[in-house]
């Protein structure tokens, strides 16, 4: 199968993935997230990308578990750094549930909606098919850029949503328009550096565990904050 091929299907695919999870089932989110990793799976088979391509290479796995760790601990470092500020405590949202149910979702949920399915699509089918194929975008370089602006592009529907996090920030920019346009622009930029950081310990490690275990810690350990405000 051709780059652009691939490329059109792998992002078809995926804008209809994040229609749907927002839009038409948003209680959906375990079985959208499988969809989208069988069917990016059968996109890869047919364009031929390696196991090593995809950061599945389990050659990798001990170097992705170390990056993996690391960044992971990092992010709960932050956390706690950012716990001992009283006014960053008063602004992380309570998460509206039990702690029971806070672990569930960090341990079940997040990993099978969220880390899993974006990880698998965009640090391994995305990155793998535009860095195979440098000269489409520069370089790996560059292919880190473009695969981290889609996945900026990919938290717009969920920006223009509710939930606790976006009620923070709708607490400090307002509900108008120029609260949503401010809203929606910083989710897309900070998920998309996020995203360009996750890059860059991808190709490092060989891996896609180590971006998975960093995004893992980035929203598990966050649900585990909020459940204990």
């Amino acid at each position: 199968m051709r780059l652009s091929t691939s490329l059109g299907l792998t992002l078809g695919a995926l804008a209809a993935a994040n229609v749907v999870a927002h839009r038409v089932a948003p209680r959906a989110g375990v079985p959208i997230g499988g969809a989208v990793v069988v069917g990016l799976g059968l996109i890869t088979r047919s364009a031929g990308l390696t196991p090593a391509e995809l950061g599945l290479d389990p050659r990798t796995w001990r170097s992705g578990l170390r990056w993996g760790a690391g960044s992971a601990g990092l992010v709960a470092a932050g956390y706690g750094a950012a716990l001992t500020i009283p006014a960053v405590r008063r602004a992380v949202p309570p998460s509206g549930g039990s702690r029971s149910r806070a672990v569930l979702r960090a341990a079940v949920t997040i990993p099978l909606t969220t880390v899993v399915p974006e990880e698998f699509a965009f640090r391994g089918v995305l990155l793998g098919l535009l860095v195979r194929h440098p000269a489409t975008v520069g370089s790996g370089r560059c292919a880190a850029i473009a695969s981290s602006i889609l996945f900026g592009l990919w938290h717009l529907l969920p920006a223009m949503g509710s939930g606790p996090a976006n009620e923070t920030v709708i607490g400090v920019v307002g509900t108008g328009p120029r609260g949503i346009a401010i809203r929606v622009t910083g989710t897309a930029l900070v998920t998309a550096v996020s995203g360009l950081l996750m890059c860059q310990v991808r190709l490092r490690s060989g891996s896609l565990l180590a971006p998975a275990l960093a995004h893992w810690a980035v929203n598990g350990i966050g649900e585990l904050v909020a459940s204990v405000q």
